[in-house]
Parts: C-alpha cells; structure tokens; sequence
C-alpha cells in the first residue's frame, strides 16, 4: 500500500475514533464508559504513532517508549477517576 494511502486510512480512521469518543461522552459518565473512552484514546495514540509518526519502522525502543507513554497515561487518569 503506498504511503498516501496509508496516511489517507489513518484520516478516516482517526475521524471514526474521534466520532466514536464523542458518542461515547453523550451516552454517560458511568465508570465502564470512561474506560472505553480510555481505550479508544490509547487506540488513537497508536495509530498516530504507527501512521503518521511511521514509528513501525523506528528502533523497538523508541516505538515501545511513545506507545506505553500513551498506556501509563490512561491506567493513571483510570485511577484518579
């Protein structure tokens, strides 16, 4: 797949995962929606970090270090909620 495509497929991507995390804030504030909406955010990180950043070609290291920065933040925002 060529890289326009890619970053094209990460655009619709990231708008549907955007779409989603505001559907999810209407719906309610309740404990389990609030994790979902944790997820889909650690969702987007990823995919910014693999489509745009094209970190899947980076050193594991540095892939490994922008990916679990953006799941540290979310089990510590899950604990201060």
């Amino acid at each position: 797949m060529s890289a326009s495509r890619v970053l094209i497929a990460c655009w619709i991507l990231l708008a549907v995962l955007s779409t989603g995390t505001v559907a999810l804030g209407q719906v309610a504030a309740s404990g389990l929606v609030s994790l979902a909406i944790l997820a889909v955010a650690v969702t987007k990180a990823w995919l910014i970090a693999d489509g745009f950043m094209e970190l899947r070609h980076a050193p594991r290291l540095w892939r490994r270090l922008v990916l679990s920065w953006a799941a540290v933040l979310a089990i510590i925002i899950s604990f201060a909620l």
